[in-house]
């Protein structure tokens, strides 16, 4: 078998000719570009395969009946290769488009005049979301394009970057980080999906800086009164009160006095200020969401797609590409979904079982830290084990989110949806609230459990009859959920947006470095937009996941960490900036999309501010001490029978 190229005399053309002992056919013909056609000199979109795939009579023609498919439908394409990858340029004729008039209205015109001695003009994000849609369209054997990918056909396609100098200029810089984004530059380049997702993530960015200013305050008149807690004060002089043994390691009684420092903590993260931002941040969430929606019609009525459906336009298009398509019914079946509910509850159940051995790491922890040999350790059992408890729970989360979206997928393809934006949409719902269970499942054992299921002196709960089940720490519960949602937010925001970053950018560079660019100026720009990082269906949908666990520690117990909407705040500036550099310079271009709004995420945050709500008060009641204060300042406290000079 050999592999060679052959050029005729007098042509401006190339063949590619694969051969076998008495048989040769060529590959594919490169055709020169009419003259009479002029945009047929640029690219639509670039498919890629493995040289070695070419030295396989098999795959070289199930790549013919592809590209000669795609020939039948109107496209031209030119073939280019270097020493390791062959790459096949597609153009799709201007008159294609005329059948798709109807999803190229503009919104100050009528839609394009049908006019076969003219082209039609087109935006770039239209035509690139068709050819995408015509390129995965099924082939006469039932193959599509990723059927190809799978049998090692092809290896990739991927849209051009082109016309992108401008976002780089005005957008993707970190020097630009305080300027209002170019949201209507990123529809024309991105399509309309991308940049509501900017458009969003912008608002919500804004809105944050009073959220982030009220906690600040907050937080800092806790310190500011540190020493002026009533209560504290006659804590630190009861030196004739003493306290029962906290841990089995501890014999002797402790003198009240001797938790004053701790009494003073308590103070700092739970006092009258606490409750108030909690007020605050339920009032905020509304408001936020209610501005959005005003925000978002304005955008969306400057883009004319009021009257746009996205499941009609993809049974537009599936109804042009085949005349024969038939609608997909829908299937209710209950005993898919019965199945697809006891799947979804036994991850869940999952989800709570992964606290519960957090539970039983705190515990094996806490009476491995109070046997240990290190005085200092011992000293600080349990601040030492929440801290630890919190950096297991952070890598737990790592694993499962990954796990979470292979089950998500599985549930959604089993359970067989008519469309994208339907299987889109559910997707989202499953996906979402597994992740809410990984990441908030050990928060609401230490704000509701933590504590409360430790029996009395005398008579201690024990797990598996040897180790007594860890408490709260001395300066409270509000204490161990404020440490445990700083570690976790912290991480999630600085070392995941470090890795998300870093990543791709070292990928990127790996590949820049060993590979060598061809002389051909058109093949060179082949090769760097495929050295680029690979974009999925759901490289969008992982931003905006991102971002709801965020805006999810920013309201739900943000009672026990006021800073939760600054540490936002300064993370998001840094993401909006981070996201535009990966999209424009590091990533392959994402397909455009339209879009009217943020879907199903509008509902996850109507749903996040309502458990904002819930949990916030279910923290002021259960795991605050603000009403056992208040209880004890005009019921058992010195002033309950009215003021005096010497007591506050």
């Amino acid at each position: 078998m050999w592999l060679e190229k052959r050029q005729p005399q007098g042509e401006e053309r190339l063949q590619i000719v694969v051969g076998t002992e008495g048989d040769s056919y060529p590959l594919m013909d490169m055709g020169s570009p009419e003259p009479d056609r002029p945009d047929q000199t640029l690219t639509d979109y670039v498919l890629v395969a493995d040289y070695r795939t070419q030295r396989d009579p098999r795959q070289v023609r199930r790549q013919r009946q592809y590209l000669k498919e795609l020939q039948a439908k109107g496209f031209q394409y030119k073939v280019k290769e270097d020493q390791e990858k062959v790459f096949f340029g597609i153009r799709a004729d201007s008159r294609i488009f005329s059948l798709y008039r109807t999803l190229l209205m503009e919104p100050e015109g009528p839609a394009p005049r049908v006019d076969s001695a003219r082209p039609i003009t087109i935006p770039d994000t239209t035509r690139i979301r068709i050819v995408n849609f015509i390129l995965n369209c099924r082939t006469a054997a039932g193959d599509t394009f990723e059927d190809l990918v799978k049998d090692g056909v092809f290896e990739t396609r991927f849209p051009l970057h082109k016309g992108k100098e401008t976002l780089k200029r005005t957008w993707a810089r970190w020097r630009n980080m305080f300027r209002k984004q170019p949201v209507d530059d990123i529809r024309n380049y991105f399509g309309e999906k991308v940049a509501l997702y900017f458009a969003w993530l912008g608002w919500y960015t804004c809105m944050l800086v009073p959220a982030a200013l009220v906690g600040l305050i907050v937080f800092l008149s806790g310190f500011s009164l540190f020493n002026a807690s009533q209560i504290s004060k006659e804590i630190c002089e009861a030196h004739d009160i003493y306290m029962c043994p906290r841990g089995d390691h501890r014999r002797q009684y402790q003198r009240l006095s001797n938790t004053c420092t701790f009494a003073k903590l308590t103070h700092l993260f739970d006092n009258e200020g606490t409750v108030i931002f909690a007020i605050f941040m339920a009032l905020w969430a509304t408001v936020f969401l209610e501005f959005w929606k005003r925000q978002r019609a304005r955008v969306v009525l400057d883009w004319d797609l009021y009257g746009w459906d996205e499941d009609q336009e993809e049974v537009a298009l599936e109804l042009i590409n085949c005349p024969d398509y038939k609608l997909q019914r829908h299937q209710h079946s209950y005993l898919r979904s019965t199945i697809i509910l006891i799947l979804s509850l036994l991850m869940i159940c999952l989800m709570i079982g992964m606290a519960h051995v957090l539970v039983v790491y705190r515990v094996a922890a806490a009476a491995a830290f109070s046997s240990s040999a290190l005085p200092f350790l011992e000293d600080q059992v349990t601040t030492a084990v929440v801290v630890s408890g919190a950096l297991v729970h952070y890598v737990t989360i790592l694993i499962m989110t990954k796990v979470n979206k292979y089950v998500a997928l599985k549930l959604c393809d089993y359970e067989k949806s008519r469309t994208f934006s339907e299987r889109e949409s559910k997707f989202t719902v499953k996906f979402f609230t597994l992740q809410f269970f990984a990441h908030f499942s050990s928060l609401v054992y230490i704000a509701f459990i933590l504590g409360r299921i430790n029996g009395h002196p005398g008579k201690t709960v024990r797990l598996a009859g040897l180790w007594k089940l860890e408490e709260c720490h001395l300066s409270g519960c509000m204490m161990d959920l404020f440490v445990q949602m700083a570690i976790i937010m912290g991480l999630k925001q600085t070392l995941s947006n470090c890795m998300e970053y870093l990543h791709p950018w070292l990928a990127h560079k790996c590949r820049s470095m060993r590979a060598s660019e061809a002389g051909d100026p058109e093949l060179r720009d082949w090769q760097r937009n495929y050295r680029l990082n690979p974009v999925y269906t759901f490289s969008l949908f992982d931003e905006f996941m991102e971002m709801m666990i965020q805006y999810g520690f920013t309201t739900i117990f943000v009672a026990a960490f006021p800073l939760a909407p600054l540490l936002a705040l300064f993370s998001n500036l840094v993401e909006i900036r981070l996201d535009a550099i990966k999209m424009v310079r590091l990533q392959r271009r994402l397909v455009p999309r339209k879009a009217k709004d943020i879907g199903t995420w509008l509902q996850v945050l109507e749903t996040i501010g309502v458990l904002a709500v819930i949990a916030n008060g279910m923290v002021i009641a259960f795991t605050s001490e603000f009403i056992p204060r208040v209880v004890y300042k005009y019921r058992y406290g010195p002033c309950r029978q009215g003021a005096r000079s010497s007591v506050e």
